[in-house]
């Protein structure tokens, strides 16, 4: 007998549907499973055969074929054990049900338990854009599921839950989608009003956080870049509804939640050591999976002594910073995961740490110094909007008791700076254009008029400063955010003025 039961893949952040059908010959017993399988998906025949038996059901001693539909997409990981034995179980008459509209998945243990699996959340985005009105899946997955209006959520912990529900023993009670609060205050580690001095450093990443502008520090070691940069989240303005979903959808497909609760509240801050590798920092793999540029989305990706990071790692961050988007391409197919961050870096001057330093002498030569700062590639440096020179703090400072300003006055200024750049940017209707850095040179040249007196300035710092086209642009997207932290309507000579001195100079 022939059964079909639903079930889905996941394709980059995408889920697509999957139908499993299972068929019943006569032959000796043997377990056949086609339709481009991996190995933990053949695997699955073992899995499903002592969860069966050990459910207290009957295996059958016949010959079975399992197609995994359509058969031209590779099918990855254990989702499918409980969609298998739950045709095995239909195609043997043991249960009869209408599974129509029902999406099942889940990994099954020996004993029948169902366990996580990864990207619920796409899962249950494609059930309800697809008019699946059920949706069975592991337990723990659940209130992820239930943030997706529209469909109706079974939890499942044992393969006897849906055995009885579908049989209506045992009916499994139905968690209905569920209204999350992205609004709930968040505790950030660092503070700003713990960090003494470096008032010009704090400014400059007011104004980043305000427009979502890319930052590189350059400092001696102990000068506090790092401290500056983990403090950063604190002034973020707390992430939309739909910048939440974004986020745990990217975090879901990763593997990440880490029963952290079904949506991230919190604007992610990655920080990956500068061993990553290029799959780790971009994505990729085998089976194509998020990296840490993407696990970064609407949030921060720090790269601390950024001039040790490999140049493949820091090559590729150029087309998305760009794009806010990454495109990895394979032989199977080309797919895109979104990469919308805010890009900090951190990094001495020299190897020694010490170059320019007041009160302690550089140990490198001039060509050392070269080379290192040379690792860092000019269209990378162009592609940041702000570059800030730190210091070491004065003693007088660091034994001072008196603190500086508290984040969360920091961050009521970059709220008010957003809301009004989004209401700047609601007349476009683009879903995609939130802040100041993610215009694009038709947004620049609408919203980033300049007076006669700022067009004189621009052609003449264009001039000295041998600002390229990307360059003059990002200028004045920064000198727009300045504008907006002031609460000006348009932008002025000094928010000009003070955009341009946040532009890179040698350092040597």
């Amino acid at each position: 007998m022939l059964a079909r039961v639903r079930s889905c893949a996941i394709v980059g952040l995408d889920a697509e549907p999957i139908e499993v059908e299972v068929d019943i010959a006569s032959g000796l017993e043997r377990l056949t499973v086609v339709g481009l399988p991996s190995a933990a998906v053949r695997e699955s025949g073992e899995r499903v055969r002592s969860a069966i038996a050990n459910s207290g059901f009957f295996y059958p001693q016949h010959r079975l074929t399992v197609n995994l539909a359509p058969a031209d997409l590779r099918k990855e990981g254990p989702a499918y054990d409980l969609p298998i034995a739950l045709g095995i179980m239909a195609a043997s008459r043991q249960v009869l049900a209408d599974l129509e509209d029902a999406l099942v998945v889940g990994e099954l243990g020996l004993d029948g338990a169902v366990r996580h699996v990864n990207g619920a959340l796409s899962m249950a985005a494609m059930a309800q854009q697809r008019g699946y009105r059920r949706l069975f899946l592991p337990e723990p997955n659940a209130s992820e599921a239930a943030l997706i209006e529209g469909i109706d959520v079974y939890p499942v912990s044992h393969l006897n839950d849906i055995i009885g529900h579908l049989t209506g023993q045992n009916e499994i009670p139905c968690q209905n989608a569920t209204t999350f609060s992205v609004e709930e205050e968040v505790v950030y580690p660092v503070d700003f009003k713990d960090i003494r001095g470096q008032e010009h450093a704090k400014r400059a990443f007011e104004i980043a956080c305000a427009g979502s502008h890319n930052v590189r520090l350059v400092g001696p070691p102990g000068s506090g870049k790092t401290l500056m940069a983990r403090a950063l989240p604190s002034i973020l303005p707390a992430a939309t509804l739909r910048e939440s979903l974004e986020i745990t959808r990217i975090y879901s497909v990763a593997g990440e939640l880490n029963g952290a609760g079904p949506l991230i509240r919190a604007r992610p801050f990655r920080a990956p050591h500068h061993t990553i590798s290029h799959a780790g920092m971009v994505g990729g793999g085998r089976v194509p999976r998020p990296g840490e540029i993407s696990l970064a989305h609407r949030g921060i990706l720090f790269l601390d002594e950024l001039p040790e990071f490999g140049s493949k790692n820091l090559e590729s961050l150029r087309q998305p910073l760009e794009d806010k988007v990454v495109t990895i391409s394979r032989a199977a197919g080309t797919l895109s995961f979104p990469a919308n961050f805010m890009f900090v870096a951190a990094m001495n001057p020299c190897p020694c740490g010490y170059f320019g330093d007041e009160r302690r002498p550089c140990n490198c030569s001039m060509m050392t110094v070269q080379r290192y700062q040379g690792r860092i590639s000019g269209p990378l440096i162009d592609r940041i909007d702000i570059h800030v020179d730190v210091a070491r703090v004065p003693v007088e400072k660091l034994s001072s008791l008196e603190g500086g300003e508290p984040s969360a006055q920091l961050r009521q200024r970059v709220e008010q700076a957003r809301a009004r750049q989004q209401a700047r940017f609601a007349q476009l209707d683009k879903t995609n254009l939130v802040v100041n850095g993610d215009m694009g040179p038709g947004e620049v040249q609408r919203f980033c008029p300049l007076k006669e007196s700022g067009k004189n300035l621009m052609t003449a710092a264009v001039r000295q400063m041998d600002l390229s086209a990307r360059a003059y642009h990002r200028v004045l997207k920064l000198a727009r955010t300045i504008a907006d932290l002031a609460g000006d309507k348009e932008i002025d000579t000094p928010h000009l003025a003070e955009a341009l001195q946040y532009r890179a100079r040698a350092m040597i």
